[in-house]
Parts: C-alpha cells; sequence; structure tokens
C-alpha cells in the first residue's frame, strides 16, 4: 500500500478524537468546511490555523502524515491559486500584460485560496484517519435516517461511502504497483512537458480501471452470495453511543463559531 496515500486511511491510535461519536466528528468536519468559506481576513483564517493545529495534536498522528495527503494535490492547489493570483482585479496594481494582471487584491486572494484547500483537505483527513470506514457509514446512516420519510435510499448512500472510502487506499496502492511496473518497463514519468507526462499516464490508467472493474464485480458477487438486500433492515454489532465528550465538543465547535464572527466583525 502506498503511504503517500492519508485520505481513506485508518490510523489507530488512543487519542481523545479517535474516542469521540463518529457523528459528532462529522459534523464537526462538515461544519469547520462551512467556517473555511466564511474566513475572509487574517485573523480568521489564523484562528482556523489554530484549531486545525489543536486538533492535529489530540488525534495524535504525526503532522508529516497530513503533508503526505495534501502533497499528491498540490499541483491542483497550486494551478488553482496562480488562476487566482493573475485573473483578479481590485486593489493596487504591480504588473499587467494584455489581461494578465498582478494586483494586491489576487495575491491575498490566492492566499486565502491556498489556505482553504489546505484547511479542507486536512480536516476531511483528520476525520478518516480517526475514525473507522464502517463507523463513518454508520454515522452518516444515523444522521440521514429524518431522508427515509422522503423515501432516500440512505442505507445504499452509507454503503456507497464505506465501500468508497475503504477502496481508495487500495486504488493508490494500485497505482503505485503499475507504475513501479511501468517504469521497469523503462517508462520515465518524469521527463517530458505536461502533455507528454499526460500521454504517459495511458498505460497507468487502463490496467487500474481494468483492475477497478474486476474488484467491483468480485465485490458485488460476494455481497450477493452473503444475501445481501440494500432495502432490508440491517443490524448493528457496535452501536454508537453519545457521550458527555460529545456534548461538549459540540458546545466548543459553538465557541469557535462565535470567535470566529467576532474576528470576522472587527
Amino acid at each position: 500500500m502506498n503511504n503517500k496515500v492519508i485520505f481513506g486511511l485508518y490510523v489507530p491510535t488512543n487519542s481523545f478524537i479517535h474516542r469521540l461519536d463518529p457523528r459528532m466528528k462529522f459534523i464537526a468536519c462538515f461544519w469547520y468546511v462551512i467556517l473555511v468559506f466564511f474566513a475572509n481576513n487574517v485573523w480568521t483564517n489564523i484562528w482556523l490555523g489554530l484549531i486545525l493545529l489543536l486538533l492535529i495534536h489530540l488525534s495524535r498522528v504525526s503532522l508529516k502524515m497530513y503533508w503526505s495527503g495534501i502533497r499528491p494535490l498540490m499541483w491542483v492547489i497550486i494551478i488553482t491559486a496562480l488562476v487566482q493570483l493573475f485573473f483578479s482585479t481590485g486593489g493596487h496594481v504591480y504588473w499587467q500584460w494584455h489581461f494578465l494582471s498582478l494586483t494586491s487584491s489576487g495575491i491575498i486572494q490566492s492566499i486565502y485560496l491556498v489556505l482553504r484547500f489546505a484547511y479542507i483537505i486536512t480536516i476531511s483527513t483528520i476525520l478518516t484517519v480517526t475514525t473507522p470506514t464502517l463507523q463513518l457509514a454508520d454515522a452518516v446512516e444515523s444522521l440521514m435516517k429524518p431522508l427515509k420519510y422522503l423515501r432516500v435510499p440512505v442505507n445504499q448512500i452509507a454503503m456507497m461511502l464505506s465501500i468508497a472510502l475503504r477502496f481508495i487506499p487500495t486504488i493508490m496502492g494500485e497505482v503505485t504497483t503499475i507504475m513501479n511496473a511501468q517504469r521497469a518497463r523503462g517508462m520515465d514519468f518524469s521527463t517530458g512537458n505536461l502533455y507528454q507526462r499526460t500521454r504517459k499516464l495511458v498505460p497507468v490508467m487502463i490496467p487500474l480501471f481494468v483492475s477497478s472493474f474486476k474488484r467491483a464485480e468480485e465485490l458485488a458477487v460476494a455481497m450477493e452470495s452473503r444475501g445481501y438486500n440494500p432495502n432490508g433492515e440491517r443490524t448493528k454489532y457496535r452501536l454508537l453511543i453519545w457521550r458527555r465528550a460529545d456534548s461538549w465538543s459540540i458546545v466548543a465547535l459553538v465557541l469557535v463559531t462565535v470567535v470566529l464572527i467576532a474576528l470576522k466583525l472587527l
């Protein structure tokens, strides 16, 4: 398995965040992502960054592992930031060439954009490394129970989510295996321009799709052979229990929101 892939990988430790109810962690992650889009100045971003560092410390998972989770998406973050940097208008103009311009507003907005990417990816990673996929699926199913009255297939959505999270590290590990096999045959993925590097990924994507479809078929056959009924009522061996620490965590989440609003208004 590719140890650089952190998203979707559960890291078992006996931390405070690991012991929280998965429903509470899912709500906190979702609410934190909403708060990220309300952070539009220096102090609000610093506040959210400090909260994120505190959560990383409480999770007892090394900061290096979280960086390994962000690093595969660095090119997407950089390209998006450059688009924001040279196509934004407003503020003092430092440089301009035709439709491209470098302004003070573009610099600030690109920095905020990078921070938002980093915050969202990291908080999502904290959720997955501290919560087993089955518990995360149970949390989603429990939170979506009211939607059953609207005939929303809650059980199927929870199952699809658990399967997707379970196989993200497996698929990324297969990518590494296929790329190593191609390198052993003389393929060099690090040379050439962007178009040439993209073309070199074709021998990687084809066997990856073939193996993914094969694994999906095997999984479907295994579920059918065990009598899985997507519309049936399922029992739980491990029940979700809301404890006092979860209630205090909700209070802390409210305080974080209040401080963010105060910093935003000031």
